[in-house]
């Protein structure tokens, strides 16, 4: 909101004057964290909650004060308790426990009109991938998944080759060694988005193996996100689906 708006609704009575100081400055300071309030104009979209390390006291907190300024709440890596004490202070939130995402939509999103992909190697990535899909599909785009298609059995993977290819971009996510995403890479030509997971036996580093392996494919078009990090695939993935 820009200041001639704030201006003027101050003087229409139509906001207070904490309110109003509060939206000039651009952020909320509730003294353990300070919201950023002004993020969906400069960025496109509002603050993400990371919920791990933080009391079920601070996110209420903190979601009380987007709320109150009609922002859209994702919270990220959100324990199941922790997210059932939130829960009792928004019984409209809801909680993905395998992600451990929990969003609360306060206004619509425009639907994408392109679709994205969220292919995934093993039934033990699953908590990644759905992070990624639920990130995706908070910002308002339709997804498809493709799960338990990793390389140990390509045919599940060529079976949905027309279904990927529908996608405008295209999330990959894999532990072990990581060669899921070259192989994807080497059969469509939507930009993919690789996310290493920490899944695997000792020499996988935890995903360290299959992150390494992902910054060195030899297909064009892969790009990497951190390991395990599904909600910055599935962030990258509405920003190129949008574009």
């Amino acid at each position: 909101m820009d200041i001639q708006t704030i201006l003027t609704a101050f003087k229409k009575g139509e906001i207070d004057l904490d309110t109003a100081a509060t939206q000039l400055q651009g952020f909320e300071d509730l003294g353990h964290s300070r919201v950023d309030l002004n993020r969906a104009e400069r960025n496109g979209s509002a603050e993400v909650i990371f919920g791990q390390g933080k009391t079920a006291e601070h996110l209420i907190d903190i979601i009380t004060s987007m709320v109150t300024h009609q922002q859209n709440v994702l919270v990220t890596r959100l324990p199941p308790e922790t997210a059932a004490q939130v829960q009792t202070h928004f019984p409209d939130a809801s909680y993905h426990a395998l992600a451990r995402i929990l969003c609360l939509q306060q206004t619509s999103i425009a639907p994408s009109t392109t679709k994205i992909a969220v292919v995934c190697a093993g039934t033990s990535d699953l908590p990644v991938a759905e992070e990624a899909r639920l990130t995706a599909e908070f910002y308002g785009n339709t997804v498809e998944t493709i799960y338990d298609a990793g390389v140990a059995g390509l045919h599940r993977l060529l079976a949905n080759l027309d279904q990927i290819n529908a996608c405008r971009v295209v999330i990959v996510v894999a532990g072990m060694e990581g060669a899921l995403p070259s192989v994807v890479g080497g059969l469509i030509k939507a930009p993919i988005i690789a996310v290493p997971t920490s899944v695997g036996y000792g020499a996988s580093l935890g995903g360290l193996s299959a992150l390494l392996g992902m910054l060195n494919s030899c297909a064009s078009g892969v790009s990497v996100v951190n390991i395990d990090n599904g909600f910055g695939a599935g962030f990258i993935a509405n920003r190129i689906n949008r574009l």
